[in-house]
């Protein structure tokens, strides 16, 4: 039988010599999890799993280390990394629950497993099927196949519970594959405690939410429906905060967040940071709301500030998850500002106005994109770019500042070259130049200079400057 997954050339021979050799040496080898998956969904897999039965472990490492060099994972655990492929091999093996966290686990290989007990600890059914390259057999102990077609997502079996981070998981797969969670799957999920879970591993798994979801606002409701979302509170706020229906005839915060989040996931650029900054932000962007939002006198459900309010929540919520200060900073500006490009499109502000939001946000790109999501996600209205997206995205583009802040024309060596001590003032000067030259008092380093010289002469803070 022709083989249907679909292998690189180089994982192909390597999937070849250890089929071969294992079945010659009495076992049998097998492609596993993800990459039969994905190949079913017509998916292509650079990383592949080999699972190896029936022989023992000293026997498929000579066999392994005979071609290729390979580094085992603990001898307990029974995995062997062959070095300079995307490629894990392993004996099938049992685990026993020994306390709490991911950790606690007591792991025994046993070449001689069942497919069933060895499926039985992996997390959903369509990543415990199993594919024999030598003669084309699928193995599928736990009806994945059929879950795949149908589009639903299923734990394998209680042992799912063993591990809290798979309720995360289920989030971001249900996102990236566009599948419904059964309602036995998030039944069991809401009896998982968040418990033990490292931030780097949880941070992990809204990473690839972010990245790799297509209907993003799937996992999101997930989240809700099982109850999970209260390990967010930021976002759990969210739920059930009114919005006017004018403008949001799609329901409350949460409801609007997560098809803000669809519509971030529409037009992604390919490029992981700018994509993370820009999806965090979208989906921090109205954390604020909860706690403005009022009934005016006018009968109107108002959020006044709630961009601005949002900066805390989102560094509450993104401070138990990452480390990486890069991220705050970077999402936080773009949360507090997020309703800006309309105001400046509003009031047809000049360039002095674009020049300092630059420099608030780094980079107005990021901006349009969290504004064209924010304006998007508002079903049933038709989706499209934003007319002020449009409009500062083409003054952005003539001051050469669509992808970051103004580039502050004097610096220190211009004080220095006047004559001027490094001291305390250096700090003030350079920051008022930097003011005047947003407020566009010059553009270029020769009318910078002269600028310089009118302001260091006006506080008599350069007697070498002839009149």
């Amino acid at each position: 039988m022709q083989p249907f997954i679909n292998l690189s050339p180089k994982n192909r021979k390597l999937c070849e010599y250890v089929s071969a050799a294992v079945r010659d040496a009495g076992g049998r080898a097998y492609l596993v999890g993800g990459c039969v998956r994905d190949s079913l969904m017509g998916i292509s897999s650079n990383d592949i799993d080999i699972e190896v039965y029936g022989i023992e472990p000293h026997k498929l490492e000579s066999i392994l280390g005979a071609r290729y060099h390979i580094e085992m994972v603990g001898k307990s655990f029974g995995v062997w990394i062959v070095k300079g492929f995307d490629t894990d091999i392993a004996i099938p093996r049992k685990e026993r629950k020994t306390g709490e966290g991911h950790k606690a686990f007591e792991v025994e290989c046993d070449p001689f497993l069942s497919f069933e007990s060895a499926c039985s600890r992996r997390d959903f059914t369509i990543n415990s099927m199993l594919y024999d390259y030598l003669d084309g057999r699928l193995i599928d102990p736990y009806g994945g196949r059929l879950d795949l077609d149908k589009r639903i997502l299923r734990h394998t079996s209680d042992r799912f519970a063993e591990d809290p981070l798979r309720v995360l998981r289920a989030m971001q797969f249900s996102a990236r594959f566009d599948m419904d969670v059964a309602p036995e799957t998030v039944a069991l999920c809401s009896k998982i405690p968040f418990e033990n879970l490292a931030p780097e591993r949880v941070f992990e798994e809204w990473k690839k939410l972010i990245l790799k979801g297509v209907k993003i606002s799937r996992g999101l409701f997930f989240l809700r429906d099982c109850r999970w979302i209260r390990y967010f509170p930021e976002l759990a706020a969210c739920v059930n905060c009114p919005q006017d229906p004018h403008w949001h005839p799609e329901g409350d915060v949460f409801v609007h967040t997560a098809f803000c989040m669809d519509s971030f996931a529409a037009s992604r650029i390919g490029d992981e940071w700018e994509d993370l900054i820009v999806g965090l932000a979208v989906l921090c962007h109205d954390f604020g709301k909860p706690l403005c939002t009022k009934l005016g006198e006018d009968g109107k459900i108002h959020s006044y500030g709630h961009d601005f309010l949002g900066a805390r929540p989102t560094v509450s919520f993104l401070e138990r998850m990452t480390r990486q200060k890069a991220v705050i900073d970077e999402v936080v500006p773009l949360v507090e500002r997020h309703m800006a490009i309309l105001d400046l499109w509003r009031n047809k502000c000049g360039d002095s106005a674009i020049r300092r939001l630059a420099g608030k946000v780094k980079r107005i790109d990021r901006l349009v994109r969290v504004d064209d999501a924010d304006r998007n996600g508002r079903p049933p209205c038709e989706p499209g770019p934003s007319p002020q997206g449009e409009w500062i995205m083409e003054r952005a583009n003539a001051l050469k500042i669509k992808d970051s802040a103004p580039n502050p024309i004097i610096k220190g060596r211009h004080l220095l070259a006047f004559g001027l001590k490094p001291s305390t003032q250096f700090g003030k000067i350079i920051s008022d130049m930097y003011e005047a030259q947003l407020d566009g008092k010059f553009c270029d380093e020769k009318s910078a200079i002269e600028y310089l010289t009118t302001y260091l002469k006006s506080f008599g803070l350069c007697e070498n400057i002839k009149s």
